[in-house]
């Protein structure tokens, strides 16, 4: 599994919220994504982070692979945000054909989510 950080940005959610978008057609909003009025999504480096800071210890996560180049134009805006960093924030929901991989996020025995080998 090759991630290319420049290339793709992911999304942080609960399996049941992602089986939910297969039928609807699209990721529903987060509650943090309703108030902030965008899908907040993370580049590579910025995953391990945003899971340690809004996931911890949460079990049933699946990261979201969404290739940019596959987006609109004009929907991903780089905005600063959390310490300074420019996070990736998507302005149109997540439609599901717009996802090209679903990795499952196990907890490990420490209570750490598992990213994929090579992540």
């Amino acid at each position: 599994m090759a991630f290319e950080p420049d290339r793709v940005v992911y999304k942080i959610c609960t399996r049941e919220a992602w089986e939910a978008a297969l039928e609807d057609g699209e990721l529903r909003a987060s509650l943090d994504d309703e108030r902030d009025g965008y899908v907040h999504l993370s580049a590579a480096h910025q995953v391990r982070g945003s899971l340690l800071k809004h996931f911890s210890r949460q079990a049933g996560l699946v990261l979201l692979t969404v290739p940019a180049a596959s987006l609109p134009e004009g929907v991903l805006r780089w905005e600063v945000s959390r310490a300074g960093q420019a996070f990736p924030h998507l302005y149109t929901p997540l439609r599901r054909e717009l996802v090209a991989e679903v990795v499952d996020l196990p907890l490990g025995i420490d209570g750490v989510h598992q990213l994929p080998e090579g992540f």
